[in-house]
């Protein structure tokens, strides 16, 4: 499409380029949101960052708010395969002729203030919802927080999931620096939800919402009841309590214990959501799971080794800025290893990959893409082998 191919080759997209592409500065989209007539104050929100689990906790309040009968708009990051997922309401992609329609109009403002990829979408989105008068939407956080380009909205709740190291080129060394600029949603009088209580860094969340008057509320600590999601994967629970604790704080919307059961029974199926702990076959099982930090990769592959199975094969791909020291050493050594690289431009090479797993002691081969790769590992595996496929979002988008 014409109209996405000229957004994708505008400033930098952090998906494609990484580091180089994050503006961290909120100028550009307040401009915008002024041209635009600030829709962002047409709608309410729920504003969701973290680490790990914001894109799954956003999936889970869209779904169990549509269960509720609300029109609910839902803006997440990145796209496994088409931009469309990016922003939905009711579980359906933007129009095409909304995306075409809104670069049209506003792009000669665009190339005079020269937006980047992300501003864009943001803008888009908030422009898509406030037309469509959603009744609430539900917006996460692109990168970090404090700086990122949907931290203009002032939402009925923000919601702030298990923080880990990841982008720490970007957000700082440390999980402190991490949970300050995560803690950067944090808005005044709105409150807070923290879904996990992480000890170490409890104090900045605590500090911020003293600062700004917000209510705080650890979900783990406060909510006793366990939720099971349709989303496969152990490390749901925690995201589910998160979710929870925000419909208790969300004011004037009627949302009753069973919409909750049912819109987490129905994630899939209500929101679009593809990627999370994805079973894309039986005989032998296939899973893909986009987990792609230390602390996302290592509860997905316990899981991994919680499964029946003969074989072990791994299908792997990261991008370049990946530490491969903290994250190989999860991977476990009786499997085999399919090493590819993600056709994005910020994609590792496969034989990069190949030298630095050995030092690990993961063995396998090289292949010239993900779906290639793949095709081996299954032409390789019995019916009662399992077959792993990820390490990068990307990865990910290849097999989906």
């Amino acid at each position: 499409m014409e109209t996405l191919d000229w957004m994708f080759a505008q400033l930098p997209m952090y998906q494609q380029k990484g580091k180089v592409a994050f503006n961290g500065k909120l100028d550009n989209i307040k401009a915008l949101s002024a041209h635009l007539n600030h829709p962002e104050k047409k709608f309410k929100s729920i504003h969701v960052a973290g680490t790990n689990g914001k894109g799954s906790s956003s999936h889970m309040l869209a779904s169990i708010l549509q269960q509720a009968g609300y029109k609910v708009g839902l803006y997440t990051s990145p796209h496994l395969t088409d931009f469309g997922e990016r922003i939905r309401i009711n579980g359906g992609t933007i129009h095409k002729q909304s995306i075409v329609d809104f670069i049209d109009e506003n792009k000669p403002f665009f190339e005079k203030h020269q937006f980047s990829f992300f501003e864009m979408s943001v803008g888009m989105a908030f422009e898509y919802f406030a037309q469509n008068k959603v009744d609430i939407a539900v917006i996460e956080v692109g990168l970090g927080g404090r700086l990122d380009s949907t931290n203009i909205i002032v939402p009925e709740v923000s919601l702030i999931t298990n923080i880990g190291m990841d982008h720490a080129d970007i957000l700082g060394d440390t999980l402190q620096k991490i949970a300050m600029e995560k803690a950067g949603i944090i808005k005044e009088k709105v409150p807070v939800v923290i879904s996990e209580y992480q000890e170490e860094i409890a104090d900045v969340f605590k500090l911020t919402a003293l600062e700004h008057n917000a209510k705080i509320v650890f979900a783990d600590q406060t909510i006793q009841e366990e939720y099971g999601a349709s989303l496969l994967g152990n490390y749901q629970s925690k995201n589910a309590k998160g979710v929870v604790a925000v419909l208790r704080e969300l004011k004037g919307f009627e949302v009753e214990e069973e919409h909750i059961q049912r819109g987490f029974e129905n994630v899939v199926e209500n929101t679009g959501l593809l990627g999370r702990w994805q079973v894309l076959q039986q005989n032998p099982t296939v899973v893909c799971d986009t987990a792609h930090n230390s602390e996302g990769l290592s509860i997905v592959l316990d899981q991994v080794k919680q499964q029946n199975f003969d074989k072990l094969h791994i299908v792997l791909g990261f991008v370049k800025e990946k530490n491969l020291e903290t994250v190989l050493p999860l991977f476990p050594k009786n499997a085999r290893y399919y090493f590819a690289k993600p056709n994005i431009p910020r994609g590792l090479d496969a034989s990069i990959l190949k030298t630095q797993a050995s030092r690990f002691g993961l063995e396998g081969k090289i292949h010239g893409s993900v779906s290639k790769a793949l095709k081996n590992a299954l032409h390789y595996a019995s019916n009662t082998d399992f077959i792993f496929v990820g390490g990068s979002t990307f990865t990910v988008a290849e097999v989906v």
